[in-house]
């Protein structure tokens, strides 16, 4: 029987003691003298939050698969126990064995947003690993980051060994026979990094270098090994249906963010709105046939006990076969207490029937995103959705029975003016009205409209991101011109941390410079910048003031099309001639239409699967 890291007199002083103590349902239990290849699957972020994430779940399963290899997890410590921890010098441990995850081949860093990065170095600092790559010696383990955030690598390039670019289950079996063939005839760490480079899909960024101009911008990015490849491009399974998907999924001991069963319908997006960076990286869209659906629901409601399905995609409801497969789920788990639930429905494909099935006992709030309050805005942001789809969508959510809605909206989008702003309001008013349209008899309770603004953030593969962005006063005045124009008493108004946003914004678009301030600022002690309570805006401030790397330089400044931008040697598939003519429409108001309806060649058909390579019958 395993030995914990943190003995039970101090697991009774910390909140939430089981984040620490593994033995979950469906953990997986090998002898680590047994394996070839010790591979820690590492969510910058405390125990509910990772335990949450559909990748987690996937990877841990697919590595653990193979017999030579154990995938055990690793958390960020929240600030009770991690005191404790430093003050007894107890290492950074996984779950799975509680050891020191510094004796690992590879620790894997899934970076799902900006604001985790410096929980990255907290946890490599935990374990006494040396944060720069350049540092660190063949007996500490190799650093490899993937997620959404890789997309650009290079505010983390100085401190990650190699980045996976692309979808987990593609590449990681030949990463890990390579590297255990260079184990085998006695290779240095640095020579396995350099056979990656045969590899799509894999940046190391030690073999590039950047020169920079005086004002700033990046004047060149070049391989400096004959084998580094001057464009990286990302990979993607081609087969959903075939392709790996855990039978079952690793049930937590204590409540998490999302504590059900997860099913994946599909990847990528049919709508390309111009904001969304997810819409454009995952491209192009690969779906499931219903019955692998079905199958896989079965096996993980079996192996879980959980009571709840989630179906999960960027947008639900794009399923082709979403009547089919949510009406089969229905009938399925009805007679065994199994509800389904349905995230991001769009509100032009609202299925009353479909919601009513769901939600016959209890009917909890829906949740709309119309994104901008104007026409206009919608349309430069290539939203694809009319004043009329939204009112209509409502109308038919309070004559089924529903009377609290939530709005997502963004203030900072490009081309915004004041009209547009208040067209929030108004747009939300409208909403409201809209509830009392009905017959009396049909408003038993009073209608809850709850509008909520997120602050643009332009991001990397977007048509945006050549775009300034608002600094964070901007965005607290737009907040208070929104919020001041709201008259309705059954209309509430919240908008998000502005100064949060404006950070995001520097990191999301930085280049290698900007490593050293996060550097800096997790030194000054942040961490959890995440977190509203633990955010210390100050701080960072201080932390780029010190290293001379200017925050205002990357968030609010627009770029020329012209100009090297930091993750020009990554592709993601669709071209960057693409993302400048959509930056162009943009600008002219003119939308595009999804996929479905008509091709417009953004690049993605390099990949030869998907919606834009087989038969359009079966999208």
């Amino acid at each position: 029987m395993k030995k914990n890291m943190i003995p039970d007199s101090i697991l009774m002083q910390v909140e939430k003691p089981a984040r620490y103590t593994g033995n979950e349902i469906n953990m997986v239990v090998k002898d680590p003298k047994k394996v070839d290849v010790r591979f820690g699957f590492c969510f910058p972020d405390v125990y509910e939050v990772g335990m949450s994430h559909l990748g987690l779940q996937i990877l841990y399963f697919f590595l653990n698969r193979r017999e030579d290899t154990y995938c055990e997890r690793v958390f960020a410590p929240w600030v009770d126990l991690e005191k404790i921890m430093r003050e007894k010098n107890i290492p950074l441990f996984s779950l799975e064995t509680q050891e020191n995850i510094k004796n690992f081949d590879f620790l894997g860093f899934t970076l799902q947003y900006e604001m985790s990065y410096t929980n990255i170095f907290n946890m490599l600092d935990l374990a006494g690993i040396p944060i720069f790559s350049v540092d660190r010696s063949e007996e500490d383990p190799i650093i490899v980051c993937g997620g959404s955030c890789a997309y650009n690598p290079e505010p983390l390039a100085e401190m990650v060994d190699f980045f996976y670019l692309g979808e987990g289950e593609v590449l990681y079996d030949q990463i890990i026979e390579m590297y255990k063939e260079n184990k085998k005839n006695g290779k240095t760490k640095a020579e396995f990094l350099e056979s990656l480079l045969e590899l799509d899909g894999i940046y190391v960024p030690k073999y590039y270098d950047v020169e920079y101009k005086e004002n700033g911008e990046i004047k060149s990015f070049t391989p400096n090994h004959p084998k580094a490849r001057k464009i990286i491009r990302k990979v993607v399974v081609t087969d959903m249906d075939n392709v790996f998907y855990p039978e079952k999924q690793l049930v937590p001991l204590v409540e998490v963010v999302h504590d059900r069963v997860t099913l994946e319908l599909f990847r990528g997006c049919i709508r390309g709105c111009r904001f969304c960076q997810a819409g454009f990286v995952y491209r192009p869209v690969r779906q499931k046939k219903p019955d692998t659906l079905m199958e896989q629901a079965k096996n993980l409601v079996a192996a879980s006990g959980h009571e709840e399905i989630s179906l999960i995609s960027l947008s639900t409801s794009d399923y082709t076969c979403f009547p089919e497969l949510a009406n089969g789920l229905l009938d399925e788990f009805k007679n065994k207490a199994v509800n389904l639930s349905l995230p991001s429905l769009r509100i032009d494909a609202f299925s009353l029937d479909l919601m009513q099935k769901i939600q016959e006992v209890r009917k909890s709030s829906l949740t709309f995103a119309p994104e901008a309050g104007s026409q206009r805005l919608r349309d430069v942001i290539n939203k694809n959705l009319s004043e009329e789809d939204i009112l209509k969508g409502c109308e038919l959510a309070f004559s089924g029975g529903w009377n609290r809605v939530k709005l997502y909206f963004m203030i900072g989008l490009p081309t915004e003016t004041e009209e547009d702003l208040l067209g929030i309001a108004r747009l939300s008013e409208k909403i409201v009205d809209k509830y009392y349209e009905l017959p009396k008899e049909k408003r038993s309770r009073p209608v809850n409209v709850v509008a909520s603004s997120s602050c643009f953030v332009p991001k990397p593969f977007t048509p945006f991101q050549w775009d300034a962005q608002n600094t964070y006063q901007e965005f607290g005045e737009k907040a208070k011109l929104v919020k001041s124009a709201i008259t309705r008493k059954q209309l509430k108004y919240q908008y998000h941390e502005t100064k949060l946003s404006s950070l995001e914004g520097v990191l999301a678009r930085g280049d290698r410079k900007v490593g050293r301030a996060i550097h800096r600022a997790w030194q000054l002690g942040c961490t959890f910048d995440g977190w509203s309570d633990m955010f210390d805006y100050d701080k960072w401030v201080q932390a780029f003031d010190e290293t001379g790397v200017d925050m205002t330089f990357y968030a609010n400044r627009k770029r020329s099309f012209d100009e090297i931008l930091p993750w020009d040697h990554i592709s993601v598939g669709v071209s960057k001639h693409f993302l400048m003519n959509e930056r162009i429409k943009a600008e002219q108001e003119i939308t595009t239409p999804n996929c479905r309806q008509d091709c417009s060649n953004c690049g993605a058909k390099c990949f030869k699967t998907g919606i834009c390579f087989d038969e359009r019958e079966n999208y």
